[in-house]
């Protein structure tokens, strides 16, 4: 039998695939959107377009808004967030309104309903480990901080052990990691998560926070420049521009596709969870930022190589690759595309698309903040 189920933040990439997989499993979906016209364009109406789907169109920092788009509800996906790094260190107010306090206004209204709520699922994000789990050949396993700054003006890109100074090894980041957010998008990220997770247990609200690794796929904000970086690639590509990329391109990150975000999210709401901390979702599968504007370049047959900038951005961390032991044994989670396969399913939507590269402005406006160096 179906639920009557809320998604905020239900027009962005990930909202979108999950209201169209609930609808499809019987659900009764309403979403809660601002529509942010960075996000969506100018006429942000166009980013809702199913009849059979309820949206509210507003701030989750509102208290009526979100009391009204709460009404009948049973469970709750919160999905709603402002999700950029370099953005977030410079528009602070902005983040925190949205990401903590907003979050802190929808727990007020869930609270006061907490017989009617069956399950809680926050959107959480790996950006909270700041740097990824590392080994040290002499010292074992490493949780490094981020980068010293004069370290990184030397362009010595690679991670070394805090306590003797070798080279670290990039491992499977697992949840017990300790966590070092190094940006504030990153620091409202820990907030959600963890106010969902105490709150939820306070009342007795079921809650499970999913910590994204990085997400692609078809429906990501093309000609935002702030957006992840197989969207932003992909809109220099389609402007003839080659892909900009920070330090030697030799970073790695965990790309999952947003039909096992999607799977993720539908587990939670199925299965009985009892995970006190947040579960990575991710493949577990490391790539380099290089890696993926080659594929990118491949897939669009366009001959234009990534142009490396050299150059250290504020809140980046070098390597980071989701464990997801307990995402399996919590969830039955197991992801199903790899990004070999999930690249051409993006380019195959993306050579329908148009898109301004914003690139350079938003490089010029992080770098006038010293953002950027």
């Amino acid at each position: 039998m179906g639920q009557r189920i809320l998604v905020t933040g239900g027009a962005g990439l990930i909202g979108s695939h999950l209201v169209a997989a609930l609808v499809d499993r019987g659900h009764e979906v309403r979403v809660l959107d601002l529509l942010v016209p960075q996000v969506h364009g100018d006429d942000g109406a166009t980013a809702v377009r199913r009849r059979d789907v309820e949206t509210v169109v507003g701030d989750v920092d509102d208290p009526d808004t979100v009391s009204r788009a709460l009404a009948g509800v049973e469970a709750v996906f919160h999905q709603a967030a402002e999700v950029v790094v370099g953005q977030s260190m410079y528009e602070i107010d902005r983040y925190v309104g949205a990401n903590s306090y907003g979050t802190a206004v929808l727990l007020r209204e869930v609270v006061g309903r907490r017989d009617e709520i069956r399950k809680l699922v926050v959107a959480s994000s790996m950006s909270i480990y700041g740097e990824g789990a590392y080994t040290c050949a002499r010292c074992g396993v490493a949780s490094p901080r981020t980068r010293p700054n004069d370290q990184v003006r030397a362009r010595r890109w690679e991670v070394v052990c805090p306590q003797c100074g070798d080279a670290l090894s990039p491992v499977p980041t697992p949840e017990s990691k300790p966590l070092f957010p190094a940006s504030v998008y990153a620091i409202t990220k820990q907030d959600q998560e963890q106010l969902c997770l105490t709150v939820g247990r306070a009342y007795g609200i079921p809650t499970v926070a999913l910590r994204y690794f990085n997400v692609y796929g078809d429906g990501q904000a093309l000609s935002n420049p702030y957006t992840g970086v197989c969207a932003i690639f992909s809109a220099r590509l389609l402007n003839g521009q080659p892909p900009l990329v920070f330090e030697d391109g030799r970073q790695s990150r965990d790309f999952v596709h947003v039909s096992d975000i999607v799977q993720a999210n539908l587990l939670a709401l199925d299965r009985d969870v009892d995970a006190p901390t947040g579960i990575n979702i991710g493949t577990g599968v490391p790539t380099s930022v290089l890696e993926v504007a080659d594929l990118l370049a491949e897939g669009l047959s366009v001959d234009l190589g990534p142009q490396i900038v050299g150059r250290y951005r504020e809140g980046d961390v070098r390597h980071c690759f989701a464990d997801i032991s307990l995402a399996r044994d919590a969830l039955g989670f197991e992801p199903k595309v790899t990004l070999k396969e999930g690249i051409p399913e993006l380019l195959a939507w993306v050579r329908e698309q148009s898109a301004a590269d914003g690139t350079p402005d938003a490089l010029a406006e992080l770098a006038h903040r010293r953002l950027v160096w």
